[in-house]
């Protein structure tokens, strides 16, 4: 794309920096860098008026020496991996088809999900397994997720009060059917766990009605 193209056709009503909406670079027009898709000149999404630095109020455009941009196309595959650190028990016992939670030794509150100081007593916290059943307290229905989550819609995010815990656990209610009207807080809802490989071990696991 020629040099000069405006980004902006009223720079004065446009708050945020829009690219404009052009073809890509034929491959052998894109010179040295294979992945150029485009080069332009922006506009200034600050605009004359709003410039106070007298220093540059002579030429009202103190950025007109970096308004020339490149957008390139990079492909990018990244493999974290991570330690799960003290919540680990949590998830290793999600794969034997087990939920724990933590107890604090001082005031006795279960703390679901688990935590291993108490933010109350500050005391160290010891494991107890929940029988995987409780109460659906509160919920949310998504028909919009992010591309990756990879999810059948609607989704949706429960909070349920598992019995014998304190505090409530957020996670995916699958299997409640078609009708969403059945749906409701007070609901009795236990814990499945996935017969099949996941790439998580939070994933093994999700809310249904009990």
């Amino acid at each position: 794309m020629a040099k000069g193209v405006s980004v902006f056709k009223d720079p004065e009503k446009t708050l945020y920096p829009k690219l404009p909406d052009v073809p890509d670079l034929k491959e052998g027009d894109r010179g040295l860098v294979r992945t150029k898709l485009h080069t332009f000149t922006a506009d200034d999404p600050v605009g004359p008026k709003l410039h106070w630095d007298p220093i540059h109020r002579a030429d009202q455009d103190p950025w007109k020496d970096f308004r020339e941009i490149m957008r390139i196309e990079w492909k990018m595959e990244i493999t974290y991996r991570h330690c799960l650190g003290k919540y680990s028990k949590f998830f290793i016992e999600l794969e034997n088809k087990k939920f724990y939670a933590t107890e604090c030794p001082k005031c006795g509150f279960v703390w679901a999900i688990p935590r291993p100081v108490c933010p109350d007593c500050l005391e160290i916290t010891t494991w107890k397994e929940l029988p995987g059943t409780g109460t659906l307290e509160s919920y949310s229905i998504s028909e919009f997720v992010p591309a990756f989550m990879k999810v059948e819609l609607p989704y949706v995010l429960a909070m349920v009060k598992l019995d014998g815990a304190d505090s409530l656990f957020t996670h995916q209610l699958r299997n409640w059917g078609t009708d969403r009207s059945k749906i409701k807080t007070g609901m009795p809802i236990k814990v499945a766990y996935t017969k099949e490989p996941v790439n998580h071990p939070l994933l093994s696991m999700w809310f249904e009605p009990a």
